[in-house]
């Protein structure tokens, strides 16, 4: 958002929800930072600073606030210019990549020189990469001790902290106190058993739950994904190792609340971030539906669904062959050969005979030699999964290397058989692109004509030129919109 301190001082007088993980404040007086949604009483304007992200806070030396948590604030940073170098880098950092790598091998994954990205990193978010990092393992740490009863030795590892010792000196930098001290100071007790963990994905309101997860019900996977009103289950691998993610809404709150079973905890960090893209939840729905209402046909449906978002995916490889199983056939066509393909060339999980996830959804190296077409494909279709494994297997796909939507794109249509529509769609779901724009869709140009529009795939690529940078967005309207056209139409 502007960063105007006075309009940052009238969002934290209303404590508006909808500007939580917008900005941060930093109170001089008190040494410490907290969210625009904080309970505590207003401090006098003249005594505010106001920071782009938490990472910024608390290199500029303040602490983070015990009563509002800025841990549990919608991760606004991973937000701005989720194109952008900065926006793949901080996506990089959040899945771990420095807390085993340095700066300049981001930088190298990025394509970029280690000098450069630090620069972006300050001009952008306010701290450079290594600071970004710590207070992600710092702020994750601190969610943990408050929202699980996890030991402190195991949080430390699982918080990306190299030892006990570092994971000690880095909390009393901060909070002014060990964490053995917090915990207790919270009412929290740790508990050795290794039963799962359920942690609440706070989120920026409004959110759309309905329409996300109905996006997800009828592209599920059977065998990988069980999809209802009531919440999402799927099998995940992570590290090597099987487990089990189940995420549900919480009615009259705004975070989801998502339980993770995981054989090997020290990748709980990793799909936490990755369950927050699967269900958008760091975007600002209410920036996106103002720019969209500025549109007469898309204003209707922006009225109509407040808080549509772009559902992502699990895995890169796994969405980007569901993507090729539904080029030119129906949604529930595609679902079909997805689930001859898992119980064809899946990995069997050691699931209950009531348990509907029963695989791990097949890795490349599965794919590259496996007889495809025998699932019913055509011996082209077949042909284009195998060089799409191949391609991942090697690394000429690496879709966290594009350094744009256009990268993506060339990246993908290398392999025959993808063309722009898949890969714009691939982009959409995957790297979380907001600008993507899977033209030609036959449902897209369907929808926008059944609402009075006439347009063809060339003129409403140029309308779609309007809704930039929130394509994606616009699309996901335009699939509903479709969707209710078309089952009213069979009443």
């Amino acid at each position: 958002m502007n960063m105007d301190p006075d309009t940052c001082y009238r969002a934290i007088k209303s404590r508006d929800a909808r500007f939580d993980g917008r900005f941060f404040t930093a109170v001089v007086s008190t040494g410490i930072f907290c969210r625009p949604v904080c309970p505590a009483s207003t401090p006098k304007r003249v005594n505010c600073r106001f920071m782009p992200s938490a990472a910024a806070a608390m290199a500029a030396g303040f602490r983070p606030c015990l009563r509002c948590r800025p841990e549990a604030a919608p991760n606004s940073p991973a937000w701005k210019g989720v194109s952008s170098t900065i926006g793949r880098a901080l996506r990089l950092i959040g899945e771990g990549a420095l807390d085993t790598g340095t700066v300049d091998d981001l930088a190298g994954r990025l394509g970029i020189g280690e000098r450069h990205l630090r620069r972006l990193f300050l001009d952008h978010v306010g701290a450079s990469p290594k600071t970004v990092a710590q207070t992600r393992r710092l702020l994750f740490a601190k969610k943990m001790i408050s929202d699980s009863a996890l030991p402190l030795t195991e949080i430390a590892l699982v918080s990306g902290f190299q030892s006990i010792r570092r994971f000690n000196d880095a909390f009393r930098k901060i909070y002014g106190r060990p964490p053995r001290d917090l915990r207790r100071e919270l009412g929290a007790r740790a508990d050795d058993s290794r039963n799962p963990i359920t942690l609440k994905l706070s989120y920026r309101p409004p959110y759309d739950w309905q329409s996300a997860i109905e996006f997800l019900r009828v592209r599920a996977i059977p065998g990988i994904e069980d999809v209802s009103g009531e919440g999402y289950r799927r099998s995940v691998s992570l590290g090597g190792r099987p487990g089990i993610i189940a995420v549900r809404p919480v009615p009259g709150k705004n975070h989801l609340s998502a339980t993770f079973d995981l054989a090997d905890l020290s990748h709980l960090q990793t799909a936490i971030e990755i369950t927050r893209r699967l269900f958008d939840l760091d975007c600002d729905s209410t920036a996106i539906d103002a720019e969209l209402a500025t549109d007469p046909v898309l204003a209707r449906l922006v009225a109509a669904k407040p808080g549509l978002r772009v559902p992502g995916a699990w895995g890169a490889f796994e969405i980007s062959v569901r993507a090729i199983l539904g080029q030119q056939i129906s949604v529930s066509a595609a679902s079909t050969f997805a689930r001859r393909l898992v119980e064809a060339f899946g990995t069997p999980l050691a699931a209950g005979p009531e348990d509907t996830l029963r695989f791990l959804f097949p890795a490349p190296q599965a794919l590259i030699e496996a007889d495809i077409a025998s699932i019913g494909l055509t011996t082209r279709r077949a042909e284009t999964i195998r060089q799409l494994a191949a391609a991942f297997a090697d690394g000429r796909i690496d879709l966290a290397a594009a350094d744009s939507l256009a990268a993506a794109e060339e990246m993908l249509c290398r392999v025959p058989g993808i063309g722009p529509w898949t890969a714009q769609y691939i982009a959409m779901r995957v790297l979380g692109e907001p600008d993507a724009f899977p033209v030609g869709d036959i449902a897209l140009l369907r929808a926008i004509n059944e609402l009075g529009e006439e347009l063809t795939a060339r003129t409403l690529a140029v309308r779609a030129e309007h809704w930039r940078p929130w394509r994606a967005y616009a699309a996901m309207h335009l699939w509903n919109a479709d969707t209710t056209i078309r089952t009213g139409q069979k009443k």
